[in-house]
């Protein structure tokens, strides 16, 4: 019988209302006592290494969540993470860099109700990110989440109070879950059992700038003191304004010379980023130390831009790891 270790973190899943508001106070134990289908699926054992809500999820608990990983790693046939909805996009893109090429599921899932509320999503949400888990044909991160299997680089949260919260960004969702059927969509290669790699390391001073008529350029220099790296979620395909007085493209350069970096997305969830398509995005093609986005979601460029920069600050080897696609994280 198969081993799955269960990673609970907190979330709407493990909350019960006390009058000041839903806040997480179950057990990852507790939820699945709750879940009687999951009853003789596998063997589970438990860790909670925190139990809040993901709103308050930072990088330094994805690295506990790794190293976790990493230690029960031989273990185990599986991991699944119980964890809040806001956050979890993030959590699923940065494991999806810090636990490399797993030929093991790394499976995380939650809920838009408490396991308590009558009209729970909880329930069939955690049954069926076990299935996932168990299948042969899982790997690597993945979000399993309203009768969906997504690419961990690829999950988006979508909607605020729906059971199908997350839609897959740029990229065909891995599965469809049909009570116990689990129908694939994206052709895998063979498994090949080969050792995942594993990080520790990550840097979190990334910031996240989205463009708006009237953002003045000066906030680059307001920002230099805190971040290493800025996410500039431009204009459509890739526009960046330009008008009299200040500079983006001044400011942006000035960023960049200074040994800093910059990543150029699109603020359009569908269809990523083309620089050269209009002359408002052709200056930033080819400048040293920019880099770009292509089709990748948000959550994945901050993950991944902060993963990068905790492995090297050399501009070509970050250059490299950023583009290199992990986990389907780009097809541009």
């Amino acid at each position: 019988m198969k081993r799955i270790l269960i990673i609970a973190t907190g979330g709407t899943i493990a909350s019960t209302a006390d009058g000041r508001g839903l806040s997480p106070t179950l057990t990852g134990r507790e939820l699945v006592e709750q879940v009687p289908l999951i009853d003789g699926l596998c063997e589970l054992d438990f860790v909670q290494p925190m139990n809040i809500d993901s709103t308050n999820m930072r990088p330094g608990d994805w690295l506990e969540m790794a190293r976790i990983i990493r230690t029960g790693y031989d273990s185990y046939d599986g991991f699944v993470i119980l964890h809040g909805t806001d956050t979890m996009a993030y959590t699923a893109a940065a494991l999806s860099y810090l636990v490399q090429a797993s030929e093991k599921p790394i499976v995380l899932t939650g809920s838009q109700q408490p396991m308590a509320n009558p009209f729970t999503d909880a329930k069939l949400n955690l049954y069926q990110s076990l299935l996932y888990a168990l299948d042969d044909a899982s790997r690597d991160v993945a979000v399993v989440f309203g009768g969906q299997a997504i690419c961990g680089t690829r999950a988006h949260k979508q909607r605020t109070m729906s059971a199908n919260a997350f839609t897959s960004i740029n990229f065909p969702a891995l599965a469809v879950l049909r009570g116990e059927r689990i129908i694939r969509g994206v052709g895998l290669p063979e498994k090949s059992f080969s050792a995942p790699i594993f990080y520790d390391t990550l840097d979190e001073r990334v910031c996240v700038i989205k463009l708006t008529p009237g953002l003045s350029p000066s906030i680059f220099k307001t920002l230099k003191p805190a971040y290493e790296a800025v996410i500039l979620e431009t204009f459509g395909i890739g526009g960046i304004p330009e008008c009299a007085g200040a500079s983006f493209k001044q400011a942006i350069f000035d960023w960049v010379d200074s040994g800093r970096t910059v990543v150029i997305t699109t603020q359009v969830p569908e269809e990523g980023l083309d620089l050269g398509v209009y002359e408002v995005g052709r200056a930033y093609v080819d400048h040293p130390g920019i880099l770009h986005g292509g089709d990748m979601t948000i959550e994945a460029l901050v993950a991944k831009t902060m993963w990068a920069l905790g492995q090297t600050r050399d501009a070509d080897e970050l250059a490299r790891l950023f583009m290199t696609p992990i986990n389907h994280d780009r097809t541009n």
